[in-house]
């Protein structure tokens, strides 16, 4: 794999000599050693296809609705620093995508130069301004006089460091990156918390959701219809009501005008749970835009539980019995 953006790597593929597979595309924030293409490895179809690295998610997203890419790879949420907004905005407004799965990474930085390098010799080091942030502690606490020099990306910041053409000693990069240059290891597990992880979604193009596993996760964007008092709980009680949580909520601003706002939401379960099934129609009547991403499994297979009286049977009975009002079936 290249280090340049918008090229494309073919990873070997099984399959005999006379019938090749057809391939399939990934798009995913490159170049190598990121923590998406360490997202994107944990994908079994994904491996042996062509891996697209872009420079953006919005290009990520275009390579898919475009048809470039079979599917990208996309940072959705960090639990230090909450959601990526360019994602959750980006998804808001590109009709037609899907989030067919999630990955989580565990978020961990070490601090490389070039060959040669001390830890002593470092007065400048460039990094993401979000791994500079998740890294001060120990940087104060090793590199007390250090400067930093933001950069568009860590991996970025280290290659860009490696060739010379920026100033920096040294930069925060992932662990991966090793593995695909020449570097310096100064020091290792630099980030402030350890337990630091990221959540990755794979997009595809609109498909069918796959079937409940039981562990599964809803992802949607509702807007407001208007911004009166009780206008967010009338939208939570959609789900409140059906014994559904919420295992992510933000805001984000739609930007026509302003105190205008959507909101991300993850609900746990499937939209083939009748529960489910019934919030989305509730939320339907309730906003002017809904946008369902996607019914798909969890990542960490946690099983959702629910009171009984939530069940698919109840929600199914009270219809059946609905329909019996409705035909002038006698009552039993």
């Amino acid at each position: 794999m290249t280090s340049n953006a918008a090229t494309s790597a073919t990873h070997p593929t099984g399959g005999g000599a006379d019938t090749p597979p057809a391939r399939r595309s990934y798009s995913y924030l490159g170049p190598a050693g990121t923590f998406t293409e360490a997202a994107l490895a944990q994908v079994p179809e994904a491996r042996g296809q062509i891996w697209r690295t872009v420079r953006n998610v919005p290009e990520a997203l275009s390579d898919v609705v475009e048809g470039r890419s079979d599917a990208a790879m996309i940072a959705i949420e960090n639990s230090v620093d909450g959601g990526v907004s360019t994602t959750q905005d980006a998804l808001a407004t590109m009709p037609g995508l899907r989030i067919v799965g999630e990955y989580l990474v565990p978020v961990q930085f070490v601090l490389v130069g070039r060959p040669g390098t001390r830890l002593a010799d470092v007065s400048l080091i460039a990094a993401h301004p979000v791994a500079y942030g998740q890294s001060l502690r120990w940087l104060g606490s090793q590199l007390p006089t250090h400067a930093h020099l933001p950069s568009s990306s860590n991996v970025a910041a280290a290659l860009e460091m490696l060739d010379g053409t920026t100033a920096a000693d040294a930069a925060i990069a992932p662990p991966a990156l090793l593995d695909h240059h020449e570097f310096e290891l100064l020091a290792e597990d630099i980030g402030d918390n350890p337990n630091a992880i990221t959540r990755f979604v794979l997009v595809s193009r609109t498909v069918v959701p796959p079937e409940p596993t039981g562990a599964d996760k809803t992802s949607l964007i509702v807007e407001l219809p208007v911004d009166r008092p009780g206008a967010l709980l009338d939208l939570l009680e959609q789900f409140a009501t059906r014994g559904i949580n919420l295992s992510l909520l933000a805001s984000r601003p739609i930007g026509d005008e302003l105190g205008r706002y959507r909101f991300v939401i993850d609900a746990d379960g499937h939209l083939k749970d009748e529960r489910m099934a019934d919030a989305l129609l509730g939320l339907r009547r309730f906003s002017p835009k809904v946008v369902f991403l996607g019914s798909y499994p969890r990542a960490d297979h946690a099983i959702v539980h629910y009171p009984d009286r939530y069940a698919d049977e109840v929600f199914i009975e009270a219809r059946d019995w609905l329909r019996g009002l409705v035909s002038g079936e006698p009552d039993e």
